[in-house]
C-alpha cells in the first residue's frame, strides 16, 4: 500500500515535535495525538483538517 521508505519519513503535521506515524489498516495514526490520517488511492492525506481522532478505547500500540 505505502512504500516503506515513505512511511519512515512521514510525521504528524499536527504535533509540534513531528512524531512518526504508523500504518494501521488503511490509514496512518499518530501515537502522540491519536489523529488518524486517511490513505486515498494509495496516497497519504497528511492534512490536519482531514484527520479524525482514534476512539478513546482504541489500543494505539500494534
Amino acid at each position: 500500500m505505502i512504500d516503506q521508505e515513505l512511511l519512515e519519513i512521514l510525521a504528524c503535521p499536527a504535533c509540534e515535535n513531528r512524531p512518526p506515524v504508523r500504518l494501521k489498516g488503511e490509514s496512518l495514526i499518530c501515537d502522540q495525538c491519536h489523529r488518524i490520517y486517511p490513505i486515498r488511492d494509495g496516497i497519504p492525506v497528511m492534512l490536519v483538517e482531514e484527520a479524525t481522532f482514534a476512539p478513546e478505547n482504541d489500543e494505539s500500540q500494534p
